[in-house]
């Protein structure tokens, strides 16, 4: 039984040790310190009120949750800013009698990120998500809610995997 104590302290040892290059999100070693998150301004065409406010806040609290950098309002070592470039809500799916059955809102926004520490990591992009909705639904209260969740979840992460995990 005594035997088994110093294979179960190695395990427990390079296990506690291999987690300082590599951590739960999948994010490497970050030479940075901070981060800033600039004001994504809605320059789409059609304009829905706080949506501006309501990204550049889920991008900044996904950063902060997932990563140990500290979120500052002006020279941060990471950088990212941008705007909403589009808006949409299309018809997908049409009924027999040539009514919509189902809508789709898309967004996209467009990134730049800045690396201080690496320039090699700076780069412009657009992210693109959407969301299906019955088209017996209007798009407000609960609807838009759940929209906005759902688009801004897959898109503050595709940036965050883009800019930190490298996926």
């Amino acid at each position: 039984m005594r035997k088994t104590y110093p294979f179960l302290f190695l395990i427990l040892l390079f296990t506690a040790s291999s987690c300082s290059i590599y951590n739960f999100t999948g994010t490497g070693p970050i030479d940075a310190k901070t981060f800033q998150v600039n004001y994504f301004p809605n320059n789409a065409e059609l304009i829905e009120p706080g949506l501006d406010r309501r990204f550049t806040l889920q991008l900044q609290d996904l950063i902060q949750s997932q990563t140990n950098l500290n979120l500052v309002k002006t020279g941060g070592d990471l950088t990212y800013e941008g705007e909403i470039v589009d808006y949409r809500i299309s018809p997908m799916t049409a009924t027999a009698d040539q009514q919509a059955s189902q809508n789709r809102l898309t967004i996209r926004v467009n990134v730049r990120f800045f690396n201080k520490k690496k320039e090699t990591d700076n780069f412009e992009k657009t992210f693109e998500f959407y969301y299906d909705y019955p088209a017996t639904q209007q798009l407000n209260g609960g609807t838009l809610d759940t929209a906005l969740k759902e688009i801004f979840d897959r898109i503050t992460q595709d940036i965050f995997n883009d800019s930190l995990a490298k996926w």
